[in-house]
């Protein structure tokens, strides 16, 4: 029943980042992409120590987009736009990297005190081949904003593409959905082929597919065209999420992305020689060019 379902079933990577995990199903040796999702993570859900926060320092990114979404927790993002912007639960970050980007993510000043809490999906986009130069941008659109599903048990927000008759004011460079799914006991969503390539991952409680269930923290590459039916028996939280397939394959090393391998040589080398602009109000430190990435690298 799997194989009529399922093309591929991806397990996580699981990295321990001092006090939190992150899960990360994409990119994997066997599956890069799913339509233009490039990387895919999981962070917590994790209570942090009182006193303690999240401080990504500023790192560099190209050629890419990444969304960020949270479920609980709160992140002040930076950029060397000169962005500063707080996401908090519902609400996107969408960061076109474009030609270059740097940006630093941390846990605002006023939740450190208590201990603040994370819980959410980063995820990385591949943009168009044609559009992997664009001019840098950044855009936050609040919880509000998106649309709202609600039916059988379930709510369902759509963050980026059009869903279930509705659509998502967030910009897609390419063909793309991405959904946010809550199901209450006994809730029933259908699954319908919006898009060529399609994943789901269950993010918090149980959910099956069809009567298959889905284990948590993996992510599932659905056969193209199939119809069927996501339902809880005790409530679920899952993402949905693909698009068109890429129009080429991808290099990859570290935070960097692109068709082109000697675009991802030339950024490594800016970054090392401190060509790109950093965060105006963030730009004490950052992140070194790693020897070894802990993301997967490829080809």
């Amino acid at each position: 029943m799997a194989d009529d379902l399922f093309l591929q079933t991806l397990l996580p990577t699981t990295h321990d980042l001092g006090g939190f995990k992150v899960h990360r199903t994409l990119p994997q040796r066997e599956r890069t992409t799913i339509g233009p999702f490039i990387f895919f993570d999981q962070m917590g859900p994790a209570p942090l120590p009182p006193g303690t926060g999240i401080d990504v320092r500023p790192h560099p990114h190209i050629n890419l987009a990444t969304v960020t979404y949270l479920f609980t927790g709160a992140i002040d993002h930076r950029d060397s736009l000169g962005t500063f912007a707080t996401i908090e639960p519902g609400a996107v970050n969408l960061m076109t990297a474009g030609r270059g980007i740097a940006h630093s993510e941390r846990s605002p000043a006023a939740v450190r005190p208590d201990g603040p809490a994370l819980s959410g999906i980063q995820t990385w986009l591949a943009l168009p081949s044609a559009k992997e130069e664009m001019d840098p941008a950044f855009e936050h659109v609040g919880r509000d904003e998106l649309p709202l599903v609600e039916g059988d048990g379930v709510r369902a927000r759509i963050v980026m593409g059009s869903l279930w008759g509705e659509s998502s004011p967030v910009t897609c460079h390419s063909p793309t959905i991405y959904a946010d799914i809550h199901l209450t006991p006994g809730g029933a969503m259908p699954i319908d082929p919006e898009a060529e390539e399609r994943g789901l991952y269950v993010a918090e409680g149980e959910a099956m597919l069809d009567g298959l269930p889905l284990e948590r923290s993996t992510l599932y590459v659905l056969r193209p065209g199939i119809r069927a039916t996501l339902r809880s028996t005790s409530g679920g939280h899952v993402m949905l999420c693909g698009g068109a397939p890429l129009d080429g394959p991808r290099h990859v090393f570290w935070n960097f992305v692109s068709s082109r391998r000697d675009r991802i040589n030339q950024a490594k080398e800016d970054w090392k020689a401190g060509r790109f602009a950093l965060p105006p109000d963030d730009h004490d430190e950052y992140i070194p060019l790693p020897e070894v990435p802990m993301t997967v690298s490829y080809p």
